[in-house]
Order: structure tokens, then C-alpha cells, then sequence
């Protein structure tokens, strides 16, 4: 019999709605609950308890970290070795960062490089300090998950790793995620959505290049005159380049910005949608592309990072930032006919090896791993 592994992993910078790397560390921590394997703590942020125990009822939550960001950095350096020393185990930080004078063995997960490659699309204040942490990171953890081969080849080229490097790919919430219909129809009129409608979903954030899609969709206005971009997603750092484009494209009313949905709409979107666009210029994963595939959605994204890595032949591949490739696939998919519904039958095919519970089993052998290598 397998001797049980504990692990404390930190929570704490999970914002209330997630998206991106806050679904990923919520989602894991919910399957490697489930898959029972491996005692867990949880480090959350104050008066976030009860989430997490709802999240994985048998760990032990600590709801200690402070919640705003500074904050919570600093006391990740100065308070958290001590308490990974009264835990014991193992630490994970699933966020780029590790307590520096931590002893035990520690486990980080790195998303993408972009804060080296592309600094400009963070916030400066982050950019100083997340570079320093990856840095360290990358020389003092016992092992280093990577998301994608994609992120694991910038990390091998950018920082020169001394810890192992293990490729770990998300999974996809299949209870949510799928080509059943849950009254889709009701559920997005009630949002002001009607069809045809294409669908962004994300943070709005420089990197996920929103203009763009705007741009394209307004060239093709005059083509289809009943057509709707509907944006679903947190307002990120740069929306203003959003505003300004929307309040340029001559769209008007039919851009609909939903802000954050929950996980009944965000599919509904997806399965309705006559195109899911996700022109990201870079992405450590590219999340929403397979979630939206998993729905049999009609995807455009964009090439060369984890996105061309994780669709195969499921989506439509146009290069990053080119706008007039991005409208010709648009309108390819908008147009529809058999090539698209290959495209559509294609996509649960390709997500249905993406489960949480298989990202859950890799990230505990990886634990035991980091373990035994301490030891």
C-alpha cells in the first residue's frame, strides 16, 4: 500500500471568481481531494475559510495569509517558513512563488514566462517582483511544474532551471463542460445575447489582444448585420483599450460585455456561440480554448505558444496579432458548412483526455517525488 503523501498548498491568491491560474489551483485542489491520496492544508487568505472547505471538506484550511496582494507577498517571506515548519510536509506554491527560507521539499508551478518575455503586459509594479521570485523559484524548488511543453521550453531557456521540470497540462471541468444543452437559449436571453453572436471569454487584459477581435468583427459588420460580440470576462489591467475600441468599431449596442459569468453560462456561451474567438497573443495553456472545445464550439486562436499545443486540428490557427487572418477565419466559421462541423465534432474528441482528475494523480506523483528527492 501507497504511503500517504501531506501537502500544504497555498491558496491565498485565489480571488473570489477565478479565472485562469485561480481555476487551475482551485480545480486541483478540489480533484486531489476527491482522489483521496494525499493529506491536504490549505493556506487561504483570511476570511476565506469556508470556500476551501467546501472546495476539499477533509483538508485542513488555515486561513491566515493576508488578502490584498503586497501584503500577502510580504508575509509569504517572513511568516509562512514558519508555518510550513509546524505543517510539515510538503509546500506548493501553484503561483510562481515559494517562501525563500522554507526547508522542507516545495513544489511551484510556473504558467508562462511572459513576465521576462513580455513585460509590458503586466502591471510594472508586479513585473520587478514576480521576476526576482521565478528566478529563485527556479534554482531553490526540489521540482518545477510546468503547465504546457511550451512554458516548460521558455522556462528551460530563460531561467536554466537547476530543480526537475514536469509538464502537467490542465484538465477541463467535464461536469460543466460539455455539448449537452442546459437551457442555453433562456439562459443568454435573459443576458441580452441572441444569435448569431461570436464569444470572447477571458480577462480583459493586454495580452488577450480584445481590440483586435473588435476590429475584425467590425469589418465584418456589414456582412452579417444581425451578429453580436459578446465579451465575458473580468476587467482586467489596459480595459481601457478595450472602451476604445468598442467606442471606435461603429459596433455600438452589439458589443455585450457580460463581465465574470458563472459556470452554467460561460458553457451555454460556448455551445450557441457561431464562433469562439480567443486571439490571445501568448498563453502559458489557453484555458477557455479547450473548455470552449469541449462544448463542440467552432474555435480561432492563435499560434505558436500552448494554444496550437492543446487544440491539434480541432480549431482554427491563425498567426498572433495578424487581424486580417483572424477576420477571414471569423468569417469562415461564421459561414459555416461541413468543414466547421468537422471542427465541431472534433472538439470534445480532443478535450476528453483533459480531466482534473488526471492533472490531480500527475500533481501527486510529483509530490512524492519532490519528497524523495528532499530526503
Amino acid at each position: 500500500m501507497t504511503e500517504r503523501t501531506h501537502a500544504t498548498v497555498d491558496v491565498s491568491s485565489v480571488p473570489a471568481q477565478p479565472a485562469g491560474a485561480g481555476i487551475y489551483v482551485l480545480r486541483l485542489v478540489e480533484a486531489m481531494a476527491a482522489g483521496g491520496e494525499v493529506d491536504l492544508d490549505l493556506v487561504a487568505a483570511v476570511g476565506d475559510a469556508r470556500r476551501w472547505e467546501a472546495v476539499a471538506p477533509a483538508a485542513a484550511v488555515h486561513a491566515v495569509a493576508p488578502g490584498r496582494r503586497p501584503a500577502r507577498l510580504v508575509w509569504e517571506q517572513t511568516q509562512a517558513p514558519a508555518l510550513a515548519e509546524r505543517l510539515g510536509g510538503l509546500w506548493h506554491g501553484p503561483h510562481y512563488t515559494m517562501p525563500l527560507r522554507a526547508d522542507g521539499p516545495v513544489v511551484v508551478t510556473f504558467h508562462d514566462l511572459t513576465f521576462f518575455d513580455h513585460p509590458e503586459w503586466h502591471e510594472r509594479a508586479k513585473v520587478g517582483y514576480f521576476r526576482r521570485m521565478m528566478r529563485a523559484s527556479a534554482q531553490r524548488a526540489d521540482v518545477l511544474v510546468c503547465v504546457s511543453e511550451y512554458t516548460a521550453a521558455r522556462l528551460h531557456v530563460v531561467l536554466e532551471p537547476r530543480a526537475p521540470v514536469v509538464v502537467i497540462p490542465h484538465g477541463v471541468d467535464h461536469r460543466h463542460f460539455g455539448t449537452e444543452d442546459d437551457h442555453d437559449e433562456q439562459r443568454l436571453t435573459a443576458l441580452g445575447v441572441r444569435m448569431p453572436f461570436a464569444v470572447f471569454a477571458g480577462t480583459l487584459e493586454p495580452r488577450k489582444n480584445v481590440p483586435a477581435l473588435i476590429r475584425a468583427v467590425a469589418r465584418l459588420a456589414p456582412d452579417f448585420p444581425d451578429l453580436q460580440l459578446v465579451l465575458a470576462g473580468h476587467r482586467g489591467w489596459g480595459g481601457r483599450e478595450v472602451d476604445a475600441a468598442v467606442a471606435s468599431s461603429g459596433l455600438g449596442a452589439r458589443v455585450v460585455q457580460l463581465g465574470y459569468v458563472d459556470d452554467a453560462t460561460l458553457p451555454a456561451l460556448y455551445r450557441r456561440a457561431a464562433a469562439v474567438a480567443y486571439p490571445s497573443l501568448e498563453e502559458g495553456f489557453g484555458l477557455p480554448a479547450l473548455e470552449a472545445m469541449a462544448c463542440g464550439a467552432a474555435v480561432v486562436t492563435t499560434s505558436g505558444s500552448a494554444m496550437e499545443e492543446i487544440v491539434d486540428d480541432a480549431a482554427v490557427l491563425v498567426p498572433p496579432n495578424d487581424e486580417e487572418k483572424l477576420t477571414e477565419a471569423l468569417e469562415s466559421l461564421l459561414a459555416g458548412g461541413p468543414e466547421v462541423t468537422r471542427r465541431r465534432e472534433a472538439g470534445p474528441v480532443v478535450a476528453a483526455p483533459h480531466t482534473w482528475a488526471r492533472c490531480a494523480e500527475r500533481q501527486v506523483a510529483v509530490y512524492r517525488q519532490a519528497i524523495a528527492g528532499a530526503g
